[in-house]
């Protein structure tokens, strides 16, 4: 629909800007630009149409896509062009992606290079680094404190270093992920710096309060991130003599997205690193970026549509990068990142399937299914040009995030089974083997989240130091279980580094200073790669995790049902112990394929007759797609073993 108002105002606006800048080949622009305009125009309006100053702002952000599309690299154009014809290129199974921090991985830019080669022998295709930006030390949060958007940590390398190792991943065809911190700075930003010398443009960029009086109505109704660390959600800053939003860290000041001018600064940033060549970015802490009193601060309308403006303005400049939302917030809130949309991610293509995480952590702990396919069936379908990323573990650390409603379905009273949980992986519970942390503890209701590795949390840091043949081969087996269900369930697989060697807990974190307070950094290790090395030598606990990962990952990408196109169908087996869920390829119209998890120490039966009724098994032999070995189904059921699973064809 043709909108005369809003392309009137573009018209105004396009007259002005050609007369500042030189004649550039702009025809797509101009393109994208009219495509999205309308979309662009309302959102802006509904967000700051009643400020005087609006279209001054509307001008400045039609200049910074202009700007930043004339700056985007010719090679980048030309693949915007061929993921616009291929427009689910991300939806294919052969993507599986693996998140590392630079220094812990490979100790910079310039070892990450090198160390490609690992990523490429396992069959990860698609990389996201941690945050790498400037940031002051000792006050970081692992990256997330940033103090310079567009200057590389010196820690890290440099521009150069980070550009040969983009060069060396496009040759490789691996896909690149980087972090925009979206929610707020570091306290010593310029930004934040010069709000601290009095300068109110700045101040405006930020919550910042005279007295407590506002600050304390806030309070009323916002929740604590970080209970332990960091209580409250205000900060007193001694020169500048005000109050500053502070909702994660008190070096960390909340950005104040009320201010029109902050938006465009985040949107040229955003712009920024996709034209130095990310192919997706993860947008942190999306949840927090509209505060209104009176409510949580988390999950509001405007945070979606400032997501909503950031994505069609990506469209204009860089529409073959892609939004991820890092958004650890509940089923009903986290389908709603990917915007209101019968069929496209209006907001963000990708978002993190934490639900599912949690729930297969409950699994693992439980030894049954029950909760997992409970709240699996609870999660609202996806749009069909969306995923999820699915991983077992990340940087962060594991919240139990399932819904008391779903709980209470299970069988389980809600308060009395997050602390099973809780004891359960810290080693608090008779007979299991989790070495885990608690993090983020709250004393006065007892809620705590769960910080260690994939393989200390499954037992397999006690079983070596135990020096039990029997319990490592069962940690071996989680591991294992809980990669084969990432792979499978339907999106992108993000794998954590260290985990396909069995990395355990690193107690070092507790000799540095700054931190020391967060034992997320027990699972933050750097990689040991003598240890690495051992993933050739068979016998080793390393050959047997990484061989098996890396077959996993090899014949996922042979598996066209494994494309996430809304193909999963998630099947009520008559045993509690069992995770089973279909894949089917609706394209090329290729047998289904039937994914079985048991998550208990012993074997279980798989009965097949209500299976065959619903058109599964109806041949005599099938083949188990990892090990190629074919079982026989005359039987009434089918063993599957302890802690295992498979993936099975006719």
């Amino acid at each position: 629909m043709y909108e005369q108002i809003s392309h009137s105002l573009l018209n105004d606006i396009l007259v002005e800007l050609r007369q500042k800048s030189k004649p550039q080949n702009l025809q797509l622009f101009y393109t994208r630009l009219g495509a999205n305009f309308y979309a662009i125009y309302s959102l802006f309006h509904t967000l700051y149409g009643n400020r005087p100053d609006f279209k001054e702002h509307l001008r400045n952000l039609v200049e910074t896509l202009m700007r930043q599309y004339v700056n985007r690299p010719s090679h980048l154009r030309k693949m915007d062009l061929e993921r616009e014809k291929d427009h689910n290129w991300f939806l294919s199974q052969k993507w599986v992606g693996m998140a590392l921090y630079c220094d812990g991985y490979a100790d910079n830019l310039k070892g990450m290079l090198s160390r490609l080669n690992y990523l490429q022998e396992l069959g990860v295709n698609l990389v996201h680094i941690m945050p790498i930006c400037d940031c002051p030390q000792g006050k970081s949060d692992g990256g997330y404190a940033v103090r310079d958007y567009r200057k590389i940590d010196c820690r890290f390398g440099t521009f150069k270093d980070f550009d040969k190792l983009v060069a060396s991943m496009k040759k490789r065809d691996m896909l690149l992920v980087l972090d925009v911190v979206v929610n707020h700075t570091s306290d010593q930003h310029e930004w934040a710096e010069r709000a601290r010398e009095g300068d109110k443009t700045y101040q405006d960029y930020y919550f910042i309060f005279d007295d407590r009086s506002i600050p304390d109505i806030y309070e009323e109704s916002m929740p604590e991130v970080f209970p332990e660390t960091a209580p409250g959600n205000f900060t007193w800053d001694e020169k500048m003599g005000k109050w500053a939003m502070t909702v994660f860290n008190h070096y960390q000041w909340d950005l104040n997205y009320q201010n029109p001018a902050v938006l465009i600064e985040m949107l040229d940033i955003i712009l920024f690193w996709a034209n130095h060549g990310a192919d997706i970015l993860r947008m942190d802490a999306v949840a927090f970026l509209w505060k209104k009193i009176g409510s949580s601060c988390q999950n509001e309308r405007e945070a979606h549509l400032i997501l909503q403006l950031m994505k069609d303005c990506c469209q204009v400049t860089a529409p073959g990068v892609l939004f991820i939302a890092e958004a650890i917030v509940s089923p009903t809130e986290i389908i709603k990142y990917f915007g209101e949309d019968a069929i496209n991610a209006k907001e963000c293509e990708i978002a993190y399937n934490a639900t599912y995480m949690a729930l297969l952590w409950d699994a693992v702990a439980t030894k049954k299914a029950i909760l997992l396919n409970i709240g699996i069936q609870n999660i609202p379908q996806k749009l069909e040009r969306a995923t999820w990323l699915n991983y077992a573990r990340s940087h962060d650390d594991i919240g139990l995030g399932f819904s008391d409603a779903d709980i209470v379905s299970a069988g389980y009273e809600p308060l009395s089974h997050r602390r099973f949980l809780i004891d359960y992986f810290t080693g608090n519970f008779e007979g299991s083997l989790a070495a885990g942390l608690a993090f983020g503890r709250n004393l006065e209701t007892g809620d705590a989240r769960i910080s260690g590795s994939l393989a200390s949390l499954a037992g397999l840091k006690h079983a070596l130091v135990n020096n039990d043949a029997n319990a490592t081969s069962t940690a071996i087996k989680i591991i294992l279980l809980l990669h084969g269900m990432i792979l499978s369930f339907g999106g992108i697989p993000m794998l954590y580094y260290g985990d396909a060697i069995g990395t355990l807990n690193d107690d070092s974190y507790l000799d540095d200073e700054s931190k020391s307070t967060d034992n997320r950094w027990a699972h933050r290790p750097k990689m040991d790669w003598n240890r690495a090395m051992l993933r050739t030598q068979p016998g080793t606990v390393e050959y047997s995790i990484f061989c098996a990962v890396k077959k996993m990952i090899a014949v996922r990408k042979e598996i066209p049902a494994f494309a996430d196109r809304n193909n999963r169908e998630l099947l009520n087996v008559d045993n509690p112990h069992l995770f089973v869920f279909s894949r089917f390829d609706q394209i090329n119209n290729s047998p289904r394929v039937l994914v079985v998890g048991n998550f208990d120490d012993e074997p279980q039966p798989l009965k097949l007759p209500p299976l065959q009724h619903m058109g599964f098994f109806q041949y005599e032999l099938i083949r188990d797609l990892l090990s190629g070995e074919t079982l026989h189904v005359a039987d009434e059921s089918l063993i599957c073993p302890a802690r295992s699973f498979y993936w099975l064809q006719a």
